[in-house]
């Protein structure tokens, strides 16, 4: 007997027929012997409707009663499946994350898990129950309903099996594993049986849509054994993440390639060349709870600087108005715009062991005539920031370049 924690998005579980469907996987798994635990998302393109109703009603409604609305669509689902579970004999019971008393910070719409009680969940367990949650949520200390930003179900999935020791944490999609990238942009792209945590985590920060950040953080870090499934195919190992590298075989120098077309570029024109210009520029935004991706800032002339960086194309309203009403902290000349922008990244280990990796990105760029606008590295990742336009582009040949395409 196994402890098994499934996810379910939204694509999965988009209509009554995919929740049958759903229930039916479930329910092999518990007729096996196996204790399942199940985090589900809300019905495919239900958030985007319940975020457009609180649009109709408000132009900028406060986080903490968007969570209240947002939050419900998750709901609908748990108690749908439970039904479709009973349907077949099998014993569910529901519950939304306040119940379960998934206990996040109060940082509405994007909060951060800290804590699980777990007891509850393991009651029903024993009692042969499947436990299905409510993904996407949790409560604050305060009791607030908190949500966990967009694939925060992925993150509830891998929390809930950490919370468990599961045997396995298993994310089911709409594909069937992690490709070396889209395959909807680059039909060549190649289904992964394995990559590491650390891949991963770049994969998914760069831009791929297949895990949240934070699910692939919280995995690495509790050691939760992750597999990526497809909920439309009987058959397949999907991908799995891994701990440790494949030390028998020698690694691929590139692993994969993600992007991001939501990235837009903010330059503050003409700010002091002072130490601590860096700190006045971007506190605010820290402030504002705004992720920064990459900075640069230009050498200093005549005692003035140019200090760019990129937000998340859905967050730079915000940053901008947090810039202007600090305008007066680093005395700036002029905020510039920049939303046509795109990032694209190349990912793998076996940079580690293999030179000349950003040389090849930046010749197979320029041989299309793409420009780069700004350049962030790490040990295992090369991203560089270019005009949306040429991102399909640029996938595809920096996709053959590293040898990447199936044969």
């Amino acid at each position: 007997m196994a402890l098994i924690v499934q996810k379910y998005g939204g694509t999965s579980v988009g209509s009554p027929d995919r929740i049958k469907n759903v229930a039916r996987r479930i329910a092999k798994f518990h007729q096996r012997g196996d204790q399942v635990v199940v985090a589900v998302s809300a019905m495919s393109g239900e958030t985007n409707r319940l975020i457009g109703l609180a649009r109709d009603i408000s132009s900028n409604p406060t986080p903490r009663e968007l969570d209240v609305v947002v939050s419900t669509g998750e709901q609908v689902t748990i108690g749908l499946l439970c039904m479709a579970l009973h349907e077949l004999g099998v014993p569910a019971k529901s519950y939304t994350g306040g119940q379960v008393r998934i206990l996040t910070d109060s940082a509405h719409t994007k909060a951060r898990i800290l804590d699980i009680n777990d007891a509850p969940v393991r009651k029903d367990l024993d009692a042969g129950s499947v436990v299905v949650v409510a993904g996407f949520q949790g409560v604050d200390e305060h009791g607030n309903i908190t949500t966990l930003g967009r694939g925060g179900s992925d993150t509830t999935g891998v929390a809930l099996a950490a919370a468990l020791n599961a045997d396995e944490c298993q994310i089911y999609t709409d594909v069937d594993g992690v490709y070396t990238t889209d395959p909807r942009v680059v039909p060549k792209a190649r289904k992964l049986d394995k990559v590491t945590f650390e891949e991963m985590l770049e994969l998914a920060s760069q831009g791929s849509k297949i895990l949240q950040i934070r699910a692939v953080e919280f995995a690495g870090k509790y050691k939760v054994k992750l597999r990526v499934l497809s909920s439309f195919e009987e058959e397949g190992e999907g991908t799995l993440i891994t701990v440790e590298e494949d030390s028998q075989m020698e690694q691929p120098v590139i692993t994969g390639i993600a992007f991001s077309r939501d990235e837009a570029k903010i330059t503050v024109v003409g700010a002091p060349d002072v130490p601590g210009i860096a700190y006045k520029i971007l506190g605010p935004i820290a402030e504002a709870n705004i992720d920064v991706d990459m900075i640069v800032q230009n050498v200093g002339h005549a005692g003035a600087t140019d200090f760019s960086f990129t937000v998340a194309l859905g967050d730079l309203a915000k940053a901008k108005k947090a810039l202007e009403d600090n305008m007066s902290q680093f005395n700036a000349k002029a905020i510039e715009i920049d939303d046509t922008m795109a990032k694209i990244s190349v990912v793998g280990v076996g940079m580690r062991s293999h030179p000349g990796v950003a040389s090849k990105v930046f010749e197979t760029l320029a041989n299309e005539r793409i420009n780069i606008q700004m350049i962030s590295t790490s040990e295992i990742k090369i991203a560089v920031v270019i005009e949306e336009k040429y991102l399909e582009l640029a996938a595809r040949v920096l996709h053959k370049a590293f040898g990447l395409d199936q044969a």
